[in-house]
């Protein structure tokens, strides 16, 4: 007999409630709660920056004041998104398993609790994949973006944003990006590097029928039986308690990084064309990459690269042997080869290291 978890399905929820129940749910598992699945929907708008970011390098706040967008931090890593009333949060709470916490097992519970989403996307006639570190693709463009944390009590929260939609120029307006302006080519580019359900599908596809496919994916992947319930009246106070303690905190949304970004540029000219990576650096860590220059290349091939560089080790050997794989998958540009791409990245790292101020992100806009 399948175990009985509960679904949650909420709309319209504030960015404070969204982000505190889910970190409530985790906090009490075993303790309190059962195991939970969350379908919900965000509005107004929120501007959610990951748990190891920089807010005002990730967003840009006087557009969200303007907006009246909500700015917040969530528990889990990951880039700054855009939520709102088209895009689907997905949080599952469940007990730890006690299982090791390296990358391999982390890799695997993506992998494990991606698949509804993999599914739900299938049953709507698109194709997705699970894409290295935690991204979902169609076609080599983005469609949800994963994350995972532990919580000391014992509790595992896996978390993910679908796109059903997304207002791209809204997006670029609010998030830093290497555009000054919000142009047709910049929405243009940035649209070549994600997609949404509305748009694989071809089809105004209801948010209301992809959480209904999301659940029904999720009782056959997890093998649970999914009943629908509510939050209960002590999760409500708890909630509401992490509310005031957190997510309506200032300290704990504008909390400042231990290690500083910085920006380094570079540039070589190919066979291909001329390359350019600028890139933000967090300590060794490659945070984000963004490529351009005149060469000739299919956009998600460029989407590829980027995403497989963020949040990468920024050592050049170790990008060197990450950009030839990706060649031997076919993730190449025309007439530049993965030792060029390495040189032209390496550059950029240098150049970062040799900046003295922290600079604002580039690149984090494609990681919904």
């Amino acid at each position: 007999m399948n175990r009985a978890w509960r679904v949650l399905a909420e709309d319209g929820v504030s960015a404070a409630f969204g982000l505190a129940a889910d970190e409530t749910l985790a906090r009490r598992q075993g303790h309190g709660s059962p195991p939970t699945v969350r379908l919900y929907t965000y509005a107004p708008d929120a501007a959610l920056v990951g748990r190891f970011q920089r807010v005002a390098s990730e967003l840009r706040l006087d557009a969200c004041r303007a907006r009246g967008i909500a700015v917040n931090r969530r528990p889990t890593g990951g880039g700054a998104i855009l939520m709102g009333p088209d895009q689907l949060g997905v949080a599952i709470a469940v007990p730890e398993d006690g299982g090791p916490r390296s990358w391999g097992r982390i890799r695997e519970l993506f992998q494990r609790f991606g698949a509804g989403l993999v599914e739900a996307l299938a049953a709507l006639g698109v194709r997705a994949e699970y894409r290295r570190k935690n991204d979902l693709e169609v076609g080599g463009r983005k469609i949800a973006g994963l994350g995972i944390c532990f919580d000391r009590a014992g509790g595992l929260l896996f978390h993910a944003s679908l796109l059903v939609d997304l207002d791209v120029a809204l997006m670029l307006e609010v998030l830093r990006t290497p555009f000054e302006k919000v142009s047709d080519k910049a929405i243009a580019s940035v649209a070549e590097r994600i997609t949404t359900v509305r748009r694989a599908c071809g089809a105004p596809v209801s948010v209301d029928e992809v959480r209904a496919r999301v659940r029904a994916a999720y009782a056959r992947t997890l093998g649970v039986v999914l009943e629908p319930g509510a939050l209960t009246p002590d999760e409500r106070g708890a909630i509401a308690a992490l509310e005031a303690e957190r997510y309506r905190a200032e300290a704990w949304i504008f909390q400042e990084p231990a290690v500083p970004d910085a920006q380094g540029s570079a540039s070589v000219k190919t066979a291909g064309g001329l390359v350019s990576a600028h890139l933000t650096l967090a300590g060794d860590v490659i945070k984000a990459l963004y490529l351009a220059g005149d060469f000739f290349g299919d956009e998600r091939v460029v989407g590829g690269v980027e995403r497989a560089l963020r949040w990468h080790a920024s050592e050049p050997a170790r990008v060197a042997a990450t950009l030839a794989g990706l060649a031997e998958e076919g993730l190449a540009l025309p007439q530049i080869s993965a030792e060029e791409l390495a040189r032209v990245v390496a550059a950029a790292v240098d150049a970062a290291r040799r900046s003295e101020q922290g600079a604002q992100a580039k690149g984090c806009f494609v990681n919904p």
